[in-house]
């Protein structure tokens, strides 16, 4: 079974960084896609950044400049760094692989979610 193990989480004041590291088991088969979804109170969970197994990168526009998402393939790590922190960003952040399994359709995995608190 895969699973993903987030850290990075935490209390900041606003205009301040965060680093979220989020680290995939071991698994025979590869990771096309990882990314890091977050979920405001009261609201529905949304991508924040993914980025391919080839460098391909997404954000959503309220992040665009102030974080970077990024990926060691071969330790199955993916890291978010978040600058310019602002309250709006608070939310519980979850990490997301999608492994391809050769004749199967492939198979998405959440990591347990980290909280991120900007304090204003």
């Amino acid at each position: 079974q895969v699973q993903l193990v987030e850290s990075g989480g935490g209390l900041v004041q606003a205009g301040g960084s965060l680093r979220l590291s989020c680290a995939a088991s071991r698994s025979r088969f590869s990771i096309s896609v990882m990314g890091w979804y977050r979920q405001a109170p009261g609201k529905q969970r949304e991508l924040v950044a993914n980025i391919t197994s080839s460098g391909n990168i997404n954000y959503v526009d309220s992040v665009k400049g102030r974080f970077t998402i990024s990926r060691d393939n071969a330790q199955n790590t993916v890291y978010l760094q978040m600058n310019d922190l602002k309250s709006e960003d608070t939310g519980v952040y979850y990490c997301n692989a999608v492994f391809v399994i050769p004749f199967r359709p492939p198979s998405t995995f959440w990591g347990q979610g980290t909280q991120v608190t900007v304090s204003s």
